[in-house]
């Protein structure tokens, strides 16, 4: 009986010994061509510029208060890598009808950051990014009430500042599709999720409105429609 046990100990061990020594050979064998795969990648690393052009900002300053006209600068790495800049002028001019108060600025803001191109063929004409931006814009701002009417000594009571300077700092994660359309011209678009970083305020009221970044608050999701041309 002890005999058996001991057989069947051995044969056991036998057993997970050579299933250890197969899965470690096979994660190897992967490995080694994962590597070959990457050293006989024969892409060449620089693939081109694009320039791109938001249409949802334009449209949204067109049929509201605030929105921002803005352009990218992508570089292509491989088909994989897509270093970016973008810059844009952002522009607010609202007013509240029930509390009457008016905010205006007008600033440029800029983003640098990097997509990754997520999809297993790298060179279709069809691209899923995934990607980061770290934001920035120095403005400054007008807010005005008209007053109020004093019951009891009369007379009114303005409030009005002129040129409050600000800065805004901020990151964005980002999601986007680009599909080729024909010759050098692609569409895309992108959902953006914002998180502020910091920001200063030498006003005694609050930012209505942050070039490049919306309605100032924590954090807000936002979105980019772009037309894209290769160069």
């Amino acid at each position: 009986m002890t005999q058996t046990i001991r057989t069947s100990i051995c044969i056991s061990a036998l057993t997970i010994s050579m299933l250890l020594c197969s899965l470690s050979a096979h994660a190897q064998k992967k490995k080694k061509q994962e590597y070959l795969t990457l050293k006989n990648d024969t892409t060449a690393l620089w693939r081109g510029l694009a320039l791109s052009f938001d249409l949802v900002g334009a449209i949204q300053l067109a049929v509201s208060d605030y929105g921002q006209y803005e352009g990218a600068l992508r570089i292509n790495l491989k088909d994989r890598w897509f270093p970016i800049v973008e810059a844009g002028l952002g522009k607010a001019d609202a007013s509240d009808d029930v509390t009457r108060i008016t905010y205006s600025t007008s600033a440029p803001y800029a983003r640098i950051g990097m997509d990754f191109n997520v999809m297993k063929n790298k060179h279709d004409v069809y691209r899923l990014y995934a990607g980061a931006r770290y934001a920035f814009t120095s403005f400054k701002y007008d807010v005005s009430h008209p007053g109020v009417e004093d019951p009891w000594w009369g007379g009114k009571a303005e409030y009005q500042e002129r040129d409050v300077k600000c800065t805004y700092h901020w990151v964005e994660l980002c999601f986007g599709v680009d599909a080729k359309i024909f010759g050098p011209i692609h569409l895309g678009w992108s959902v953006r999720y914002k998180n502020k970083l910091a920001a200063t305020n030498k006003g005694e009221g609050n930012m209505y409105y942050v070039p490049g970044y919306g309605k100032e608050g924590s954090s807000r999701l936002g979105g980019t429609f772009n037309v894209i041309i290769d160069i």
